[in-house]
């Protein structure tokens, strides 16, 4: 890790009872907060963890990928092997193509790949999801519009920039952004996850720590210098981080704000990275300041509009409403009595969710049986693999998720419903924002399981009945 220098909020001018009712009003906000980071002229000058999560883990960071992939263009356009200008369809073989090309799929460049401007009417990830020939799908897809004149985000496209990278230099994004960007930031820890076609997501899949996403944000404020080093150009840096279309057809204020290449414009002359969930990279420059959030957030302009209304007025001086935050930022298993058991083993059909079986024995504690199969496509996924987890009354209880590639740290904790009587066991997969809630009560023989998890792309609830 590159440890970015740590000074007091008064000698980088602002108030530390300021920063101290930010944190409170994201305490307060209901957005999970899980990291935070805040620098302001170079230097860390607040950062905090809700525990059981920690700012040294790697945290999956969802689309904040994309604006790491602008960098891996960035730097092809500065070698000369491609420009904007470049065909989408000129990298392509014919076997990849479809047999006939449409005037708006011959037309469509790499600069409406960076843009979101590809000419299509939806966002295409859910075509290309679950298949091993992606890029074949997408290029195969209608392209309703002429490209450069609607704006629909479409994470497939960013897809796309990492293939044709890879085409270009015969490594991953992954690989060839390591020595260009990502040691020199001092990200030894990054992973990738990689299509079954073998290429890295690209919009999505890269997990960094907490330090290693604000190194990239203060890099971005001092436009691709780091270290005396020009990592990515300057010019390339000012034009990725402008408006270069509109986005008007947004629905939040902090959306509609102009899109760049694989960067978002923000209110108060800002830009960011951002991913699903609550994961934050905004820079600032008239403030010269960046701040990293990471999260479970179910509403992201929440969190935008308490920055606006809190850390902004601290940047002017001002000495916040005087709410503290609380003496430890913690997120707390829920509470309630032991729940009891009897020993007996409930197995399931094979479901998307990886469970298997379950176990409820009479001194409360509960495990769970999961195979790696059917874990979410958005993780690096041992496959082949089994796991018990082991969730026990009280207090959060540490483990690993060997299902993972790497594996990862979770946390558990079972209590029963006084009301219902049914077991409640809680996971929280510390280095994503996903936590599972398993809700069950034996009846005989059977269990009904209510499987819900906080934040989903897809359905968030699911039963399961056992056999």
């Amino acid at each position: 890790m590159s440890s970015l220098p740590r000074s007091t909020p008064e000698t980088q001018g602002l108030s530390a009872a300021a920063l101290d009712s930010f944190v409170a009003a994201l305490d307060a906000s209901g957005q999970e907060i899980q990291t935070m980071m805040l620098l302001r002229h170079g230097h860390v000058v607040l950062e905090r963890e809700w525990a059981p999560y920690r700012l040294r883990d790697r945290h999956l960071l969802f689309s904040v990928s994309k604006s790491f992939t602008s960098m891996g263009i960035g730097l092809l356009v500065e070698q000369g092997k491609l420009s904007v200008e470049d065909k989408v369809v000129s990298f392509f073989d014919a076997d990849e193509l479809p047999d006939e090309i449409s005037d708006n799929l011959a037309a469509m460049e790499i600069r409406h790949l960076l843009t979101m401007t590809t000419g299509h009417a939806q966002d295409t990830i859910d075509a290309l999801s679950r298949d091993r020939r992606m890029v074949r799908i997408f290029l195969g897809l209608e392209v309703e519009h002429e490209p450069g004149t609607v704006f629909v985000y479409n994470s497939g496209a960013t897809y796309m920039l990492s293939a044709i990278l890879q085409r270009l230099t015969g490594e991953t994004l992954l690989d060839y952004l390591r020595p260009r960007l990502f040691e020199p930031l001092g990200a030894d820890e990054a992973i990738w996850a990689v299509s079954r076609e073998g290429i890295n997501t690209g919009g999505w899949g890269l997990s960094l720590n907490t330090e290693s996403l604000a190194n990239f944000s203060q890099f971005l404020l001092q436009r691709g210098s780091w270290h005396g080093r020009q990592l990515v150009p300057a010019e390339w840096i000012d034009a990725a981080t402008s408006k270069q279309v509109p986005n008007d057809n947004e629905d939040n204020p902090d959306w509609q704000q102009g899109y760049g290449y694989q960067f978002w414009r923000s209110r108060h002359n800002a830009y960011r990275g951002d991913g699903a969930f609550g994961q934050y990279c905004l820079v600032l420059p008239e403030q010269d300041a960046t701040l990293v959030i990471t999260s479970a957030s179910p509403d992201m302009q929440a969190t935008m509009d308490i920055v606006w209304e809190h850390l902004l007025p601290a940047m002017q001086g001002e000495a916040g409403d005087g709410t503290p935050p609380p003496a430890k930022l913690e997120l707390l298993p829920p509470a309630g009595p032991v729940p009891r058991g009897d020993g007996r083993t409930y197995r399931f059909e094979s479901n998307h969710t990886g469970l298997t079986a379950i176990r409820l024995d009479p001194d409360g504690t509960c495990t769970l049986t999961l195979e790696a199969a059917a874990q979410a496509e958005y993780l690096n996924v041992a496959e082949g693999k089994s796991q018990e987890i082991v969730c026990a009354p009280g207090d959060w209880q540490e483990q690993t998720d060997q299902l993972q590639d790497p594996p990862q740290r979770l946390v558990t904790s079972v209590h029963a419903d006084g009301d219902s009587g049914a077991f409640v066991a809680t996971i929280r997969y510390l280095e994503t924002p996903y936590v599972a809630t398993l809700r069950g009560r034996p009846d005989g023989g059977n269990l009904e399981l209510d499987v819900r998890f906080n934040v989903s792309f897809g359905p968030a609830e699911i039963t399961l009945h056992s056999l």
